[in-house]
């Protein structure tokens, strides 16, 4: 069952052959004890525990969903054993600082933990996601005290953890809140106002919930540079750790939503009764920077939620391809004796599986190598290296949250139709995926403002230092490939999708800062599309260019693996460059027609 969530062999080229993730325990004594075999070992064990227990729970979890009655919210049966069972494996801070409670893992090797763990059952993994992500905002903003009062609990499963930022009239605009926070004599606050869409909100798998919540201090400016930060607990801790008196955080509704039925999405009042208090973490109006702290992380985990659902469907669409048998093969079509083959041998299906291959295997490693930049931005050798690395992580971002889900849902349709029928049918595993995986184009920030954010913010950032040294990536990678024969033409036509991309992105730049600002930003979702498409182009090449250096004197069973490496870049080089390419075109005509439209053309 293990070739059903995810390709094993797949994860460990991307750690062992393309990123050389062991070579991480020579750079920092806290990653001393990773070695190749500590690798192996973490990724069989996450392995393990996601096929034989998370893998189960997935259906059972989508069919039962979540309840809510007198504010309590019940999850679905087996998740409060699951997550137990999730806590004595000290599965929930794996990245952490074992000094409160983490294993201290590279991010590198976290990935592959996170690619099999929410490929079978992403709706439970937010309930720990989201936890690890409020801990951080503790470990990084909070007071000695309010570290030593909750990170250990969070970190250990003890206690779980969320983000409140959204409200009924204000959600993607968090600037607009309305929720209040007033000080109180002796330095808490005094919160109320209600929230929206809150993932894990309420529950019964811990004995505490702690929320990080954004709200605006009385008398403080307007939009978002009037927002503080404010841990929230459901119940109040005492001095000595223990549990005190409920906090007047009310679960007043769970969402029924179209997918992730196993994760409670639940409506909060705070302070319906007077009696909600919060404690500053961090600055006075430093909220929204704290809070995107944990965005940033959130969406790179949601990278991941889509991402595991394309892997896993194109790993049960595969397996059903092989089995399926139906209709003759193309070229027997008119001999009466030629039997039935599987689906497999059919052009169309093979070129949608291929389709799924391609944009599996790049997502994969581009998802690893933001964790793995995330890894040396901290402990790289040198400030300059530390500071480039962190700078692929910003500008790599949108394209990991936003390109990715994009592209997982696409992979993830493709699979339902290699199914046929039996692929609408929820007896099959098809249609959960494709409806889990539609939320990650939507939350943690839309794609459109991801393809914004690339925009507005990363285009420009450091005076375009990371997307210039980005670019030199993609020049180190074209040489490379161009030294090796066979590979020389591919590399030179994603030389020229990249040479295009910058050529794009300077003229989207210098739009977006002219009076056509509002037609630029009308293309940033196409740009985002292109510049993803380039991104895939140049993780294929690297691909292949590790693969055929080492596909003569590969064992005999690795040789279709490296071959296969090739023929995705060749694949992706021959039908998606070409369309890449288009999207460029249209791009720099910079058509203002979707703003000068009349609101009345639209129907009313």
């Amino acid at each position: 069952m293990a070739q059903l969530i995810s390709d094993r062999r797949d994860i460990e080229f991307v750690v062992h052959e393309q990123l050389e993730a062991e070579t991480l325990a020579e750079l920092h004594d806290d990653f001393a004890d990773f070695n190749k075999k500590t690798i192996d070992l973490v990724i069989s064990e996450a392995r393990n525990f996601a096929l034989k227990e998370l893998l189960p729970a997935n259906k059972e979890g989508d069919e039962q969903g979540c309840t809510l009655e007198n504010g309590q919210v019940t999850t679905p049966e087996s998740f409060k054993r699951l997550f137990e069972m999730f806590n004595e494996g000290e599965w929930l801070a794996v990245t952490e600082s074992p000094e409160w409670g983490g294993q201290g893992m590279p991010r590198t090797i976290s990935s592959a933990v996170a690619e099999y763990f929410n490929g079978a059952n992403f709706p439970f993994m937010m309930y720990p996601g989201l936890t690890q992500g409020a801990g951080h905002l503790v470990e990084h903003f909070g007071t000695q005290e309010q570290k030593e009062i909750y990170l250990k609990n969070m970190y250990t499963g003890k206690w779980t953890g969320t983000m409140l930022l959204t409200e009924p009239g204000a959600g993607s605009d968090v600037g607009a809140l309305t929720t209040k926070a007033v000080k109180n004599d002796d330095g808490t606050y005094s919160i109320t106002g209600e929230k929206i869409f809150i993932s894990g909100g309420e529950h019964d798998l811990a004995e505490n919930i702690i929320h990080p919540v954004l709200a605006r201090i009385e008398g403080a400016p307007e939009g978002s540079k009037g927002i503080s930060l404010f841990l929230v607990p459901k119940y109040r801790v005492n001095d000595d750790g223990s549990l005190g008196e409920f906090n007047d955080v009310i679960c007043t509704g769970i969402e029924h939503k179209m997918g992730i039925h196993g994760n409670s999405t639940c409506s909060l009042a705070l302070g319906s009764k007077g009696n909600c208090i919060g404690t500053l973490l961090g600055e006075e109006n430093k909220g929204m920077k704290a809070m995107f702290l944990m965005m940033n992380e959130a969406r790179r985990l949601v990278g991941f939620q889509g991402f595991s659902c394309a892997s896993a469907a194109y790993m049960y669409a595969v397996n059903y391809a092989r089995d399926r048998i139906q209709g003759k093969n193309l070229l027997e079509m008119l001999n009466p004796e030629a039997k039935s083959v599987s689906i497999l041998k059919h052009p169309d299906v093979r070129r949608q599986l291929l389709m799924m291959k391609v944009y599996v295997e790049g997502m994969r490693s581009l998802l690893y190598y933001v964790q793995y930049c995330a890894d040396m931005a901290k402990h790289a050798p040198s400030e300059e290296d530390r500071e480039k690395y962190q700078g692929f992580v910003e500008v790599l971002t949108p394209i990991a949250k936003g390109y990715v889900t994009d592209r997982s849902f696409e992979v993830c349709s493709h699979g339902m139709q290699v199914y046929g029928g039996y692929g609408f049918i929820e007896e099959y595993p098809m249609a959960q995926l494709l409806r889990d995986c539609r939320i990650t184009l939507i939350y943690e920030g839309t794609n459109g403002i991801q393809a914004m954010d690339l925009l507005g913010r990363k285009l420009g950032l450091n005076k375009g230092k990371p997307i210039m040294d980005l670019f030199g990536e993609f020049q180190k990678t074209i040489a490379a490939a161009k030294a090796i024969e066979g590979l020389e033409g591919l590399a030179t036509r994603v030389e020229e999708a990249a040479n295009k991309l910058a050529e794009v992105a300077i003229h989207m730049g210098s739009t977006a800062m002219s009076e056509k600002v509002l037609d630029a930003f009308a293309s940033a979702h196409p740009f985002q599309d292109a510049t993803g498409d380039v991104v895939m182009a140049w993780m294929h090449l690297w691909r292949a260019t590790i693969a055929a250096q080492k596909i003569e004197k590969a064992k005999k069973k690795d040789k279709p693996f490296y071959d296969g490496l090739i023929k995705s870049l060749k694949f992706f080089v021959d039908t998606q460059l070409p369309i890449t390419m288009g999207r460029f075109a249209a791009i720099m005509n910079t058509s203002s027609v979707a703003n000068e439209i009349d609101d009345a053309s639209f129907p009313s």
